[in-house]
């Protein structure tokens, strides 16, 4: 997907250009995220790493979630929150949802939430995604790397 690959190489390129470093914290995607931004260019200077928390076991263990569904707003913030911390990084992400082909606790295939922390604000966002579950690993990947991006720029230019 070309878009994946221009979202990384200017997120790269911002994060270097104003020295900030990004965070993972990554459900849904297994990986998939982490794995696409450490191939990005430089990344060994801009990315702190990642937590991939598959269980809501592990996601309330290590990154803080509370007692809420697994796919929720405060889920995602509570993760993004906690791995930005947990890694020290200026800006992190998180995902979090349902891949398909079936619904889960309540959430249909597709449903996903995405929130960024920057340390200073944090906002999150849900997409419904359609298609088999590659295609909504694919488009969740792009639009947190978008989110990740309008971060980073935002972040440069308040300092």
């Amino acid at each position: 997907m070309a878009e994946i690959g221009v979202l990384v190489q200017r997120l790269s390129a911002a994060a270097a250009r104003s020295d900030c470093t990004v965070a993972i914290a990554e459900s849904l995607t297994c990986g998939k995220l982490s794995s696409t931004l450490g191939a990005a260019p430089e990344s060994a200077r801009w990315l702190r790493g990642a937590v991939v928390a598959y269980s809501t076991q592990v996601k309330r263990q290590l990154l803080g979630v509370p007692e809420v569904p697994a796919v929720s707003q405060t889920a995602a913030r509570a993760m993004a929150g906690a791995v930005r911390t947990l890694l020290g990084a200026d800006v992190a992400v998180a995902v979090t949802g349902v891949g398909g082909p079936g619904a889960q606790d309540g959430e249909p295939a597709g449903s996903v939430w995405l929130a960024i922390d920057t340390g200073t604000g944090q906002w999150a966002r849900h997409e419904q995604f359609g298609g088999e579950p590659t295609a909504v690993l694919e488009a969740t990947v792009a639009v947190a790397l978008a989110m990740l991006l309008d971060a980073v720029e935002k972040r440069t230019l308040s300092s």
